[in-house]
């Protein structure tokens, strides 16, 4: 019954923005522990930011101080703000989730969406 849906991603020059939206369905994320990852060609899939039940949050070295992940808990949607955008963002971007996790202690997710675009050009 959990199903995640992305949305947002798109081509976008280096310092641009983008917001990707994850549209949550069979559990609620305000309860639940919450991820956005991302896979470039020819790299193994990354971590970007988890935000975990109780709403703290964690971010790559390569994204902090640019990406804030967030949870609307009355629309049950989780989004990724990226901003000053790299070219080396340029991935297929994920949202995942679990049943519960609490940081530093995440585990593993077991359920993900289909993915969104983002591509960065300099």
């Amino acid at each position: 019954q959990v199903q995640l849906v992305e949305s947002g991603g798109g081509s976008v020059q280096a310092g641009g923005s983008l917001r990707l939206s994850c549209a949550a369905s069979g559990f609620t994320v305000r309860s639940y522990c919450m991820g956005w990852f991302r896979q470039a060609p020819g790299k193994e899939r990354e971590e970007v930011s988890v935000m975990d039940s109780r709403g703290f949050t964690r971010y790559a070295g390569s994204v902090r101080g640019r990406f804030t992940i967030s949870k609307d808990n009355t629309k049950n949607f989780l989004y990724l703000q990226m901003n000053s955008l790299k070219p080396e963002d340029t991935a297929m971007y994920y949202c995942a989730t679990k049943g519960f996790c609490n940081l530093p202690f995440v585990g593993n997710f077991g359920y993900w969406g289909q993915g969104t675009q983002v591509t960065v050009s300099s």
